[in-house]
């Protein structure tokens, strides 16, 4: 249970047990804003205190650590390399995804607030599953452990136009929302 808490905290990973992925990452191209790195906090909806420490890890390339309390609570870390762009409003990062789940990527949204918080945003899985019904999209429906998924085929250059589409801003969920927190 607690590894499946970690993966709805990051919210590029799970929404309501389903996952939207793609074929292709966004690829290492784009620095992060400066901001984004450091250490959040947030109390999840089981009452534990969550941080989210968030580094560079290369060139373009970033990790995600999760703990509850502490970073010496080893059984509850768990890590996760990601990339970001920046297209239109939006700021994108994408994460692959454990071979369990389809060994493909998940794209999700972040916002750093003028207020200093940080929100996560994950794909409403419905609203890309009509979006593919209706050949907006090109992909099919996946079976995953925690029930039925999407796997988007389109190309990134496809999927941005379609995300920053403003008649398709509600296709995104806030699923955290951070403050930062004393290091």
């Amino acid at each position: 249970m607690k590894a499946w808490r970690a993966l709805v905290v990051l919210s590029f990973l799970l929404l309501s047990g389903c996952l939207v992925t793609f074929k292709e990452p966004i690829p290492a191209n784009e620095a992060a804003p400066v901001p984004l790195l450091g250490v959040w906090s947030r109390t999840d909806e089981w009452g534990e205190l969550r941080y989210l420490d968030i580094t560079r890890s290369g060139s373009n390339l970033y990790k995600a650590d999760t703990y509850v309390d502490n970073p010496d609570n080893v059984p509850s870390v768990q890590s996760y390399s990601f990339t970001v762009a920046h297209h239109g409003r939006r700021w994108y990062l994408s994460a692959g995804v454990p071979k369990r789940m389809g060994a493909n990527f998940a794209i999700g949204g972040f916002e750093l607030t003028q207020s200093g918080e940080l929100v996560l945003f994950n794909l409403d899985v419905e609203r890309i599953r009509q979006a593919i019904a209706e050949g907006e999209l090109a992909g099919n429906g996946v079976e995953m452990p925690q029930g039925e998924g999407v796997l988007v085929t389109s190309s990134l250059d496809k999927v941005f136009a379609y995300l920053n589409d403003p008649a398709n801003s509600d296709l995104f969920v806030e699923v955290a929302r951070y403050q930062r927190s004393a290091p």
